[in-house]
């Protein structure tokens, strides 16, 4: 088979190299897997950098399984750089491979108990079994496949010229460095590499036994290619034959079904010393003098346990026939009660009392022909279990015959045993001999397995740490490469929801100056600001998910709430888009940090740093258990009295529950559990609401307190929490006399907001006076429910975290802040109908809650509770000032009213005589 071209090659080669081999070459184009090992091309010849780059092949026994027959088949071995595949022929010169396996995501092992020179690859999918013709080529192997992952893991981790340095910094820089795990292993030339591949294939014990049943025509195509021996009979295709709607190229297909392959025993040499000893011991079996005595104490131990088994049958005997008795004596009785019966039936004179002990006799009948099914079906359920623990029975019956078989068998080898030991010791001196020689010529056996053994878990514990160290780095390397790709997926999509918002915001300002455009670029205006509000359900409709921002948050809010207006809905959607944004944006240099802060929190304490934090917003997996810390710290649950307040409401109905039930199915209409009245939170928010009424009769129902009690709901879960928490706000945070009828407490707040509003914000607050703004009217309703329905969630949570912790004093610095965050936008304002208009949305205005937070608690700072209450103090006189002048005017104006309705009545009497 060797041509000049091969002996050109075997003269270049250096011995001792591996075999050249372009990595490119088809395997389908005429050129067998050793010329394609062998046969360097003209750039090789001519490129020293290319030539110098070793190839690894070879021959190696790869174990398949016919049936359930294990054999090992001798298949050439060739590894593709391109692929990271091993691929595998049946001899090196062969064209078309029988498999291959995927090196990319293997790990090696050697278990040293296979046996000499057997590893295995695994991979996701399977375990490949290979054995080396020794040890060092084994090793070899090993050492040079992780080589090979490693180079190709690490150049296929690289990403392309072009991308962000960010995705390319964790890999930059790094090579594969040697460790001390395991030292490089000589290259064994007469099992890899040239010398190798020159060689004939290793032959099996028959000629069928290295053939691949499982791919023919790949078997066929290759034996004719090895007899014909000219690459000119193949056409431009490579085939002899037309086998091009048959050939199929298995990459990923194996010859056979593999399987792990481990030898439980030891060799026959070491088998041999223990084999002559067993037989010299059945050799030397006869009779042993005593055993006649033990025959004759195992007789009495079994009458002994026939005696026992007796005495237990009796007893059981002796047992149903004591049931039999008291059966009897029930039937006895029954009898005599028959008896009496019938002869008071004789004795009755009257037939009407005949009659009635027949039919009580009629009742009786019924019910025991009831009984007596009851107890037939009761009986036929006692024979199915009767079946099934005698099937249990025969089961253990069977055990115990095997165990006693067993034990008989041990018994007998006992015997054979004792037998063995009486002869020995009847001649010790030939015996001690022979047991002499063989011991010492057992033990040094030992012991030269035993050293071998030791060297062999020594280079195999070398080869594992080296593979552990591998395998750890490559995924370091893949687990910085996804941190570094979800970044900067992260960060396309910041940038998109970006893009997005702006593309709205130009379409809402065309939309305002849609009527001064004609009446087709109108119309176009139109079908956009349809089309992209409708971008959500047609990506859905697609199976595409190319908007980030999804229907519902985690609590059950709309990202995008549904409003009639269009106007409206197109805001809601730039917010939400501007939210996305900034929480992509801000998820590894801010969330993260505050999230691992957050984990490393163990018992929560009051302090300056736990302030910062909820301040900063507590993570969703955090804020239940957070928020329940806070309710009870200041307000501590009465054991059973939500229940009890239950059972009240049940058995009273309160004044208020009428309201309650109006009000129910306008909470939170933006949130899918509470957005329809079959929803399952809407029982649960009634009950609360009930169940305060009753708590707080001074208060009993007030408009706000059901979105209060919601909200407190969707993070809490449970409903006696939420109810505590609800009795938090209203008598710890809130003032006294916020929710009464009067509405007192709520009115100085407003006074109190506006004088604030003066000194933090006086630009704005003289525009407001400017054109006759009474800001109370927007933010009074803030003030009642805490911003509920006036913020998006992911602000509004935020908002309520530093609200309970810190009390009113935060709804103050965040209506400040608001309003601080539009100024701008309010100045340029110069109507003051379209400022309201403004102000009635522009809440939805807000998209960065960091920044408001900032303004909230540093822009606006100081801000001393000392001064808040006495601003209420002062403002409270006021108003009770003005509310006792305001009930003495209404008092005169009722007295006034009295005194002139007298005279009024005749004057009216008087004109209507004079007109008749």
């Amino acid at each position: 088979m060797k041509k000049g071209p091969e002996s050109e090659a075997c003269a270049l080669a250096a011995p001792g190299n591996l075999v050249e081999s372009d990595p490119d070459t088809n395997s389908n184009n005429g050129t067998s897997a050793r010329e394609k090992d062998i046969l360097p091309s003209p750039g090789e010849q001519t490129t020293s950098a290319e030539t110098s780059r070793k190839k690894l092949c070879g021959y190696l026994n790869k174990l398949g399984i016919k049936g359930p027959i294990k054999t090992w088949k001798s298949r050439w071995f060739f590894y593709d750089e391109n692929k990271c595949r091993l691929l595998y022929y049946r001899t090196a010169q062969d064209i078309n491979p029988l498999g291959s396996i995927d090196l990319s995501s293997a790990s090696f092992d050697c278990k040293m108990e296979n046996g000499e020179g057997v590893f295995e690859i695994r991979t996701p999918s399977r375990a490949f079994t290979l054995k080396a013709i020794s040890k060092q080529a084994m090793m070899y192997w090993l050492q040079q496949l992780q080589m090979r992952r490693w180079e190709f893991c690490n150049i296929q981790s690289r990403f392309p010229v072009g991308s962000s340095q960010l995705v390319n910094e964790p890999l930059a820089g790094r090579t594969i460095d040697n460790e001390d795990f395991l030292p490089l292993v000589k290259t064994p030339t007469e099992a890899v590499g040239l010398k190798a591949a020159s060689l004939p294939a290793p032959q099996t014990s028959t000629a069928l036994q290295n053939i691949s049943l499982k791919h023919p025509w790949t078997e066929i195509q290759n034996t004719v290619y090895n007899i014909c021996g000219s690459k000119q009979l193949w056409g431009s295709n490579g085939n002899v034959f037309s086998f091009n709607e048959f050939q199929e190229h298995p990459e990923n297909v194996d010859e056979e079904q593999e399987a792990e392959v481990k030898e439980g025993t030891l060799e026959d040499g070491r088998m041999g010393p223990r084999l002559k000893w067993i037989r010299k011991a059945r050799w030397m079996n006869s009779g042993f003098p005593g055993s006649e005595e033990l025959l004759r104490e195992k007789n009495s131990v079994d009458k002994v346990n026939d005696l026992q088994q007796q005495i237990l049958t009796l007893t059981e005997e002796v047992k149903s026939q004591k049931e039999l008795v008291k059966l009897l004596h029930k039937a006895l009785e029954a009898a005599q009660q028959e008896k009496r019966v019938s002869s008071m039936y004789l004795t009755v004179a009257e037939d009407k009392d005949r009659l009635e002990l027949v039919c009580h006799k009629v009742r009786q009948i019924a019910d025991l022909t009831s009984r007596l099914e009851a107890l037939e079906q009761e009986k036929k359920e006692l024979e199915q279990i009767l079946t099934l623990r005698d099937s249990h029975i025969q089961e253990l019956k069977e055990h115990v015959q095997l165990l006693m078989e067993k034990n008989h068998a041990k018994q007998e080898v006992i015997m054979t045993l004792t037998e063995q030991m009486a002869r020995k010791l009847s001649d010790p001196l030939q015996e001690a001999n022979t047991i002499t020689v063989e011991t010492l010529y057992k033990q040094q056996e030992e012991i030269e397995h035993l050293k071998d053994d030791i060297d062999a878990y020594k280079t195999q514990n070398q080869f594992l740490n080296s593979e552990i160290h591998q395998v750890t780095r490559l995924w370091t390397s893949v687990a910085e490469n996804e941190k570094a790709l979800l970044m900067k997926c992260a960060c396309l999509q910041a940038r998109n929801c970006q893009m997005e918002s702006k593309y709205l915001t130009v379409l809402r300002k065309l939309q305002e100056a849609v009527p001064g455009l004609p009446n087709l670029h109108a119309e176009l205006v139109k079908n956009l600001i349809r089309e992209a509000l409708q971008w959500d359900v047609k990506e859905e409709a697609e199976g595409l998910n190319l908007n980030p921002v999804s229907e519902y948050d985690e609590y059950g809010f709309m990202t995008v709430p549904d409003y009639e207006i269009e106007d409206w809905k197109l805001l809601a959607r730039i917010q939400a888009l501007e939210i996305k944004s900034n929480k992509l944006w801000s998820q590894e240099i801010v969330e993260k940090p505050l999230r691992d802060r957050w984990n490393s929190i163990g018992e929560l304490n009051p302090s300056a740093e736990l302030k910062s934090l909820i301040r900063n917003g507590i993570p969703v997996e955090h804020r239940q258990w957070v928020w329940s810390w806070m309710v009870s710290r200041h307000c501590s649950p009465v054991p059973g009295h939500y229940q009890r307040l239950l059972e009240q409401s049940r058995s009273t109905e309160h004044p208020a529950c009428r309201q309650i039930e109006l009000d129910l199915p306008r909470t939170l209409t933006n949130n899918k559990h509470f957005s329809s009245p079959t929803s399952q939170l809407i029982p649960r928010l009634r009950r609360v609401l009930v169940a305060f009424s009753w708590h707080n009769p001074a208060i009993g129902y007030c408009q706000g307190l059901n979105r209060l009690a919601a909200v407190a709901l969707l993070v809490l879960e449970d409903e006696e929490s939420a109810f505590w928490c609800l009795v938090y706000i209203v008598e710890n945070l809130m003032p006294a006399d916020y929710y009464s009828e009067t509405l007192i407490t709520s009115q100085v707040d407003q006074r109190v907001f506006k004088d604030f509003l003066s000194e933090k914000l006086p630009c704005l607050m003289a525009h407001f006076e400017q054109y006759q703004i009474d800001v109370s009217l927007i933010t009074f309703n803030w003030f009642l429910v805490a911003f509920v329905d006036s913020l998006v969630s992911d602000i509004l949570l935020r908002v309520w975290d530093a609200f309970l912790y810190e009390g009113t004093k935060v709804i103050f610095r965040y209506a400040l802040a608001i309003f601080k965050y539009n100024e701008e936008e309010i100045l340029r304002i110069h109507d003051s109908v379209e400022i309201y208009q403004y102000l009635r949305f522009f809440t939805r205005m807000i998209t960065d809650g960091r920044k408001l937070m900032n303004i909230a608690f540093n822009d606006l700072n100081p801000f001393p509770m000392k001064l808040l209450r006495n601003r209420r103090s002062m403002h409270r006189e006021e108003l009770e000032a003005e509310l006792r002048e305001l009930e003495q005017i209404k008092a005169a104006y009722v007295k006034g009213r009295a005194e002139q309705g007298p005279q009024d009545l005749e004057e009216a009497v008087s004109e209507e005589e004079e007109e008749s």
